[in-house]
């Protein structure tokens, strides 16, 4: 256009519509931390998650350094020994389903567990062993049976060899066992530890399988001469028992110079970590059950109240990229939610831990962890993240259903039912019910292999972003499709 003065004025522009998706997602935050409801639920979630934590671990308890550190249950084929002397078999076989099922020779003081012992073995998978005391084992190879097998006593001392042919020994080892009486028992031996938990009812406990050894051309000398005597068999420890009650005694039936023995237990010494199964890390973010309510709840209501008040039309005319305002929405949600989680979950971890040691989760049974180990730090902040994931399937949720009640029932119904009745159903059926629900995601709390471990950290997560990504994909749907 021309002015008065004759000078060309550009022409006047309409304002570029502010529908950037920067725009969009201040205009998110604004609305999200406006909200009052908003801080109480984020500070709910910290405190409810901290509290209930340190009350789990306060309510918890165990002995498991008050109990010997060791194992010693096995069955055990045995007559006395007196003075020196050399005993002597071939083991041909062992059936077992744990690889560490052992099958050998044996000098002991008696049949008292934890009695001073010296012991050669062959293993199902980890070759010939020498053990003594509990505190001492020599590894003689990587060969298994059948395997000939020789303990030969001189005073305290014992010396354990193995031989492929019955001609040929290599030697182990020379150890002493200066407790060692005169008189002592000797023998064959059989262990098969059991990783198998089952639950019956509310109990839940070890199912023994035993397992079986052969053993043939045994021999024993006491000095110079044949050994003689009969031969007894012993469960020492006493027989096994399962979660449902039934006895697993071992036994044994003797062919000539052989024997066919079967036997349950170990004989070992314990590792640091061994002798309780408690996850206590897992356990110190027990709380974020609790925590989750809250959450919940927060990312429902950020759908939910702008239909409740209307705000959403404004919104929609503001910025008519309904994919772009749900967007913004998820990330202003999730980063809050992360950060007060990411609070909770190491609030939780640091007043927790004293409550456990004090408690009786202490080393050897249960070392300290350090919050800069990695399954500790990957198990704080995976908590964190959880958080945020489910505040996402809440938002979803709300979105499509646009009822607060309902969709905070039905997402805390996805969670706590499968929760509570992966407890109360078989051990296999628990497992599948976590691994196919949101519940997977609390993988990322397990800093330690369990009987009922269900799935491992990373997929876990994988399973609960599938169920993000499906409910937000339904919520953009429904967006879309519906006028408002």
């Amino acid at each position: 256009m021309t002015t008065a003065l004759g000078e060309e004025r550009p022409a006047e522009t309409e304002p570029p519509a502010r529908d950037g998706f920067g725009h969009v997602l201040r205009a998110e935050w604004t609305k999200f931390r406006s909200v009052r409801s908003t801080a109480w639920c984020l500070l709910l979630t910290v405190v409810l998650t901290t509290l209930l934590s340190m009350l789990g671990a306060a309510g918890s308890s165990t002995n498991v350094n008050e109990t010997p550190r060791y194992q010693d249950r096995f069955h055990f084929v045995h007559r006395p020994l007196t003075g020196d002397g050399v005993l002597t078999a071939r083991v041909t076989g062992l059936r077992a389903i744990d690889p560490w099922a052992r099958a050998g020779l044996l000098i002991k003081r008696d049949t008292r567990p934890g009695s001073p012992y010296a012991a050669i073995m062959v293993t199902r998978d980890h070759g010939v062993r020498m053990q003594t005391g509990f505190s001492t084992e020599l590894s003689g190879g990587t060969a298994g049976a059948p395997r000939w097998l020789r303990l030969v006593r001189s005073g305290s001392s014992i010396t354990g060899q193995h031989s492929a042919d019955g001609r040929t020994w290599a030697t182990v080892g020379t150890v002493s066992v200066p407790a060692l009486p005169s008189r002592a028992e000797s023998g064959l031996f059989v262990t098969s530890p059991s990783d198998r938990m089952e639950r019956r009812g509310t109990s839940t406990g070890t199912v023994w399988v035993p397992g079986v050894a052969t053993f043939t051309e045994v021999s024993a000398t006491a000095g110079n001469r044949p050994q003689t005597g009969s031969w007894k068999s012993t469960d020492v420890g006493g027989p096994a028992q399962n979660v449902d009650g039934t006895i697993v005694r071992g036994g044994s039936a003797q062919a000539g110079t052989g024997f066919t023995v079967r036997g349950t237990g170990d004989l070992r010494a314990l590792r640091p970590g061994e002798g309780g199964d408690d996850d206590i890390v897992a356990n110190s973010l027990a709380g974020v059950y609790i925590g989750l309510i809250a959450v919940v709840a927060l990312g429902v209501l950020f759908a939910t109240s702008e239909y409740k008040t209307g705000l959403v039309r404004t919104t929609f005319a503001a910025s008519p990229r309904r994919g772009r305002v749900l967007a913004a929405k998820g990330i202003v949600l999730a980063g809050a939610v992360f950060a007060a989680g990411l609070v909770a979950s190491l609030a939780a971890f640091l007043l927790s831990q004293p409550l456990l040691r004090s408690r009786g989760y202490e080393p050897p049974g249960y070392p300290h962890p350090s919050p800069t180990d990695g399954p500790v730090l990957r198990a704080v902040a995976g908590t964190a993240l959880f958080l945020a994931l489910m505040a996402l399937i809440a938002l979803g949720a709300g979105t499509i259903l646009r009822r607060s009640a309902g969709a905070i029932a039905l997402i805390l119904g996805l969670i706590l039912v499968p929760a509570i009745a992966s407890g109360l159903v078989p051990i296999e059926t628990g497992r599948w019910v976590t691994r196919v629900t949101p519940l997977a995601g609390l993988a990322v709390q397990r800093t330690r292999e369990r009987f009922d471990t269900a799935i491992d950290p990373l997929p876990g997560v994988a399973v609960l972003c599938a169920y993000v990504v499906v409910v937000l994909a339904a919520a953009l749907w429904s967006l879309r499709r519906r006028d408002v």
